[in-house]
């Protein structure tokens, strides 16, 4: 159990972890169910930094610091695949080119926009915030990217076969769904412990909205891969800054 809580927080995070515990492929397998508990503590992280930060500098830039961190924590992971699924889906291509565009490395126009508007969106909503709404919504966002992506992997399935690190966790999701069930009531509880109504309300537009991702993933692509889910974290993040920042 251990070793898989270690796989989801290597995976997940680029803090640097001592030791060879939660490297195999195994512990990467069944490391889904810990995604929503890295989510609470990268959360966690974020409110403490960002109620300090609003304490010492003004709101835009202890924002900007803020999605800076939320980049970093990740090592990018998520807005790669924001940008990979912007400019796969928005090319107007066949589905197995869309699939190639999305696997090179290299980021195109539309994958370019989507990372500035995303980093202009959390910035700009997070920055709108007194203090204690701004660690509140620190704190939930990651919990909400997090558990989105496992909702994203229960809904689709995976369009890449046996290939990717995201098809090991494919296969948890498949086998056992009471993980959606765990997500679910770990988000909403955190949605509800950290902005009431508001926060409600932050979680149900993050689902609407991962739900319309899911349908075009699936008009497109026929279902999901690792950069959809990437993306499905980072539009979450976002929805849920701008929701609570509209609805406090």
């Amino acid at each position: 159990m251990i070793n898989r809580f270690l796989a989801a927080l290597r995976f997940l995070t680029i803090l640097p972890l001592p030791g060879e515990r939660g490297t195999e492929a195994g512990d990467l397998a069944g490391a889904l169910i810990f995604f929503p508990v890295v989510g609470v503590l990268i959360g966690l992280a974020m409110a403490v930094v960002g109620w300090f930060l609003w304490g010492v500098l003004p709101a835009l830039p202890a924002a900007g610091l803020m999605v800076l961190l939320l980049f970093a924590v990740s090592g990018g992971l998520h807005l790669d695949g924001l940008a990979d699924s912007a400019d796969g889906l928005f090319s107007a291509r066949p589905r197995e080119e869309m699939l190639i565009i999305m696997r090179d490395s290299r980021t195109g126009s539309m994958g370019v926009a989507a990372i500035v508007m995303n980093l202009l969106l959390k910035t700009a909503a997070l920055a709108s915030l007194p203090q204690t709404q701004a660690a509140a919504a620190l704190f939930l966002m990651p919990i909400a990217g997090r558990c989105l992506m496992i909702f994203m992997m229960a809904l689709l399935p995976y369009v890449r076969g046996e290939e990717g690190r995201a098809a090991l966790f494919y296969r948890q999701a498949g086998e056992d769904r009471k993980i959606v069930f765990l997500a679910a009531i770990l988000l909403y509880s955190g949605c509800w412990y950290s902005g009431g109504g508001a926060g409600l309300a932050a979680g149900a537009a993050a689902l609407v909205v991962m739900l319309l991702f899911a349908a075009l993933c699936r008009a497109r692509l026929g279902g999901a891969s690792g950069d959809t889910l990437g993306a499905t974290c980072e539009l979450a993040e976002a929805v849920v800054a701008v929701v609570l920042s509209a609805g406090w």
